[in-house]
């Protein structure tokens, strides 16, 4: 009879955008794999894809102790009725409250702690109970999984896990195959492009600044961005302010796209000036894997992505001075140099980012646990 997997994340696009590879690698591997998060519009895109789907109740950036008690229930009436032989989970809330769940159920588990948000940007009374449920909810998990070393050390360091049980992934992978260099149609405009969700912690403003600061130097510049608008965050950046930006024509608003890929294709360079605590950004390594210069923030999980002056450049967090200043070294550079960026992020994707890295760690530890 086959194991059963349940891959666990708070929303749906998470698991088909950044956990497709690694599922089917595990049903390939002779895993019977079920997927757990709350229904979206990708929930039928992963039964679609093959997979069982079971939908759960997360209100992802909600406090509310009384609405997170349902959210663990919901988890133990789940966990009871599809009786899994492993849970491998994603994002704060399943790391937390599934954990607590699969502990009672004696249910084997391997977290993922995926970068840990804005919630550890600054000390705070939330953070510090999120730092006691972490150091609670972990102490039974099998396995977890870091995407940086910064996240890695600062858990075991402050004593919420022990580093015997824990590891290091190069983020959550990259595809090499699907993103692969591609030749950029010219059109006399030298391209940046920004891709996340749109909040203020992932270097919005700064971007949108530097922005202003290089058009008016540099008329051939183009500045986009691309991803979720008016999501559900406090530091959500409202359509109102991003109409503003465009008919001021500083910026470029992309939308949203499935497609990834062929937008990252129309870019010269690749912007992420976070200060939002990432894991190890995944656009930031399909961005390099297809070849694309990377201009980031010294910052955690970001730096990993990049060696600077190599394939790239770091800037200091919240400083659009800084920020510009790296732009314009990059729009400095010749059109072999820039080329020459490319092919070394290029290379230290395949060398170190590769998403075959990951479904390994992940196997053996099913095969050892």
């Amino acid at each position: 009879m086959k194991k059963k997997i349940a891959i666990v994340s708070n929303v749906s696009w998470n698991l088909y955008n950044f956990r497709l590879s690694l599922m089917k690698a595990m049903q390939g591997a002779g895993y019977e794999v079920i997927a757990v998060a709350p229904y979206d519009e990708y929930s039928q895109r992963i039964i679609d894809a093959g997979f069982e789907f079971h939908h759960i109740a997360i209100n992802s950036q909600g406090v509310n102790p009384f609405e997170d008690m349902k959210t663990t229930l919901g988890f133990y009436k789940l966990f009871k009725e599809i009786s899994p032989d492993f849970i491998c989970q994603y994002t704060i809330k399943p790391n937390i409250y599934g954990s607590f769940v699969a502990r009672m159920l004696n249910i084997k588990m391997i977290n993922n702690i995926a970068g840990l948000g804005t919630l550890f940007i600054n000390e705070s009374p939330v953070t510090k109970v999120a730092k006691f449920l972490y150091k609670v909810s972990q102490s039974k998990a099998d396995r977890v999984f870091f995407q940086n070393r910064d996240d890695f050390e600062l858990f075991t360091h402050q004593g919420l896990v022990k580093a015997s049980k824990c590891d290091i992934l190069p983020g959550s992978g990259v595809d090499t195959k699907r993103f692969r260099p591609t030749l950029k149609e010219e059109n006399g405009k030298i391209r940046f492009l920004h891709i996340s969700r749109m909040i203020w912690e992932k270097g919005i403003g700064e971007y949108v600044e530097a922005a202003r600061r290089i058009k008016a130097k540099y008329p051939n510049v183009e500045f986009c961005l691309l991803g979720f608008l008016d999501v559900d965050n406090p530091g959500a950046i409202s359509r109102e302010q991003m109409d503003e930006w465009v008919e001021e024509g500083v910026i470029n608003y992309l939308g949203v796209s499935d497609n990834v890929d062929e937008v990252i294709s129309t870019a010269d360079c690749i912007v992420l000036p976070s200060y939002y605590r990432e894991g190890t950004p995944k656009t930031l390594l399909e961005s390099a894997s297809s070849g694309k210069p990377i201009i980031t923030t010294d910052n955690v999980g970001c730096r990993d992505v990049v060696d600077h002056g190599e394939n790239g450049y770091l800037c200091e967090p919240r400083s659009e001075t800084d920020l510009a200043e790296k732009i314009e070294m990059f729009l400095n550079l010749s059109l072999e140099e820039k080329k020459e960026m490319g092919r070394k992020s290029r290379a230290k994707m395949k060398l170190e980012f590769d998403e075959k890295i990951v479904i390994d760690k992940y196997l053996q530890v099913l095969e050892t646990t």
